[in-house]
């Protein structure tokens, strides 16, 4: 039996992770509770430490570390920060896995470059999540399907693998997406409790009522989703964009009497106006799309 254990232990895929911030700390440790052999390395030392007690091999150099092992796990601060720590480290026939926050045109540009098979992540999680199955952690994965099918066992220990697509830039396009959508909710949060702030209302009185109400307003999402299909943005309208023009001036005016400043609201309602006056009046508020686009002018 226990025979049988080492050899598990022995089958798992080795991995090489670059990058020892509260992310890849979190993906380090993953891994080592997996069982997968792991050799670290990052800028400030003194963070491998833990690790190394706790069984990571710590590599001198970026080098050392990805000549250590096949499958090499980028997660450092930035694509200045990967370009810095790998350039003068050889990737010729390495499986590099690059899980920094950065733009489709890096991702592509790293993936035509170096001579290693390339995968782009977007991690969709935050630490604590991470190694925890039941908190729903995944990976946003694109470029090399190879590569994800010959280390599959060894990306999903520390979360759940979604492919989108051999385009590399498509992983970090779809993670840029959800976070523009993430920060635009929580501007209007912010709103939300700046004009209760300085009135007797606890912020956790408001709390339940706003995730209530925000989570019932998810069901506009597959609604924009279907009028972008099908080009009719009047399809399944619950309240016209005419109407929710209007419905501006007491947002506006409660604002004012607070004393809250509408710079977080501001700009979504200009959008509103352009399309109102564009003639969208009975639409839903899909149409403030297209005057994002550059041919919106």
């Amino acid at each position: 039996m226990a025979h049988t254990t080492l050899d598990a232990v022995h089958e798992k895929t080795p991995v090489t992770l670059l990058g020892l911030g509260a992310m890849g700390g979190a993906l380090a440790r993953a891994w080592l509770a997996a069982g997968h052999p792991l050799t670290v390395w990052n800028r400030t030392a003194a963070r491998t430490g833990p690790l190394a007690a706790e069984g990571a091999v710590v590599a001198a150099t970026a080098a050392e570390a990805v000549t250590a092992n096949q499958l090499v796990v980028v997660c450092l601060l930035d694509d200045a920060s990967v370009e810095e720590a790998l350039a003068d480290v050889e990737l010729a026939g390495k499986d590099l896995v690059n899980l920094v926050t950065g733009t489709p045109g890096q991702a592509r540009a790293w993936a035509e470059r170096r001579g290693a098979r390339y995968l782009d992540g977007g991690i969709m999680a935050v630490p604590p999540m991470i190694g925890v199955p039941a908190a729903g952690p995944y990976v946003f994965y694109s470029g090399s399907a190879e590569l994800l099918a010959d280390h599959r066992a060894a990306l999903i220990a520390p979360a759940d693998a979604r492919f989108v697509g051999t385009d590399p830039g498509r992983a970090a396009l779809y993670d840029v997406a959800l976070l523009s959508a993430m920060y635009g909710m929580l501007a209007g949060v912010a709103h939300a409790f700046a004009l209760v702030r300085e009135e007797p209302v606890a912020p956790g009185e408001l709390a339940p009522l706003l995730g209530g109400w925000l989570t019932a307003m998810t069901g506009s999402i597959d609604r924009t989703a279907a009028q972008l299909a099908v080009g009719d943005y009047t399809v399944g309208v619950v309240s016209t964009l005419a109407m929710q023009v209007a419905g501006q001036t007491t947002l506006l005016r409660t604002a004012e009497e607070q004393g809250v400043s509408t710079e977080l609201l501001a700009p979504y309602f200009r959008l509103m106006e352009r399309r109102l006056e564009l003639g969208g009046g009975e639409e839903d508020l899909t149409g403030v799309i297209g005057l994002l686009l550059p041919r919106a002018g």
